[in-house]
């Protein structure tokens, strides 16, 4: 898969994944880095304030901090929604035992009085167990899980990955009223969706894709999730 290199860009989304890695020895930290920035980057796209010193960071800042073996416990953060700092979203990274019942339980017991939690993502490393998934619905908020596999790269960064905008209420009503359709009656994108799990997607939500380049200039659909 081709990521988006630097061509003459000035941003970091033209900079390549090996901009921030190297060749040494110590994969674990660069495994941890590279998620953590992923996970970063995707709350930013979210709404959430994520600052800039904190993308920023490089690997040797990073192993600085945390070491060459991290300490999932100290990779924990969160962040204020930008529109509503009271609601934050917690980011815990889990070791590599599986997760059981037990885990989820425990992990509930600490947080459960965290009020203003928007939600919380566990970055994974081993498998879930079906009844740990059953339990995180136990969690008043939106509990979403990801493999730190999934996050080593961004994928909204992919050089063949249109733009994704994600619509509010009044500008779906405002193009379903334009076309005199239904949301059922567009094309669909699913929950389970890569692109619709990075920007925490939920059924009835509409994204605005803009695919640039090739034969047209621009063309513009509408995707309801599903």
């Amino acid at each position: 898969m081709a990521a988006k290199c630097g061509g003459g860009g000035s941003g970091d989304s033209d900079k390549c994944i090996t901009r921030y890695a190297d060749e040494g020895s110590c994969l674990e930290s660069q495994r941890y880095f590279l998620s953590r920035r992923t996970v970063l980057e995707m709350l930013r796209d979210r709404g959430y304030d994520v600052s800039n010193s904190e993308l920023a960071l490089s690997l040797a800042e990073f192993r600085s901090i945390f070491g060459d073996k991290p300490d999932p416990e100290r990779l924990r953060f969160y962040f204020p929604l930008r529109s509503n700092p009271t609601k934050k979203m917690l980011v815990m990274f889990l070791g590599t035992d599986q997760v059981k019942t037990k885990d989820i339980r425990a992990m509930f017991m600490q947080i459960v009085n965290r009020e203003s939690l928007q939600g919380l993502i566990l970055i994974l490393q081993s498998k879930v167990t079906a009844y740990a998934k059953k339990e995180t619905e136990k969690f008043s908020f939106k509990v979403e899980l990801f493999q730190i596999t999934d996050l080593l790269v961004n994928i909204t960064k992919h050089i063949l990955t249109p733009k994704y905008e994600i619509l509010n209420a009044a500008k779906k009503h405002k193009i379903l009223k334009k076309y005199e359709v239904e949301e059922k009656q567009l094309p669909w994108m699913l929950e389970t969706d890569a692109i619709a799990r990075y920007y925490g997607l939920e059924k009835g939500q509409l994204v605005k894709v803009t695919y640039s380049g090739g034969i047209v200039d621009a063309l513009e659909i509408h995707r309801c999730v599903m």
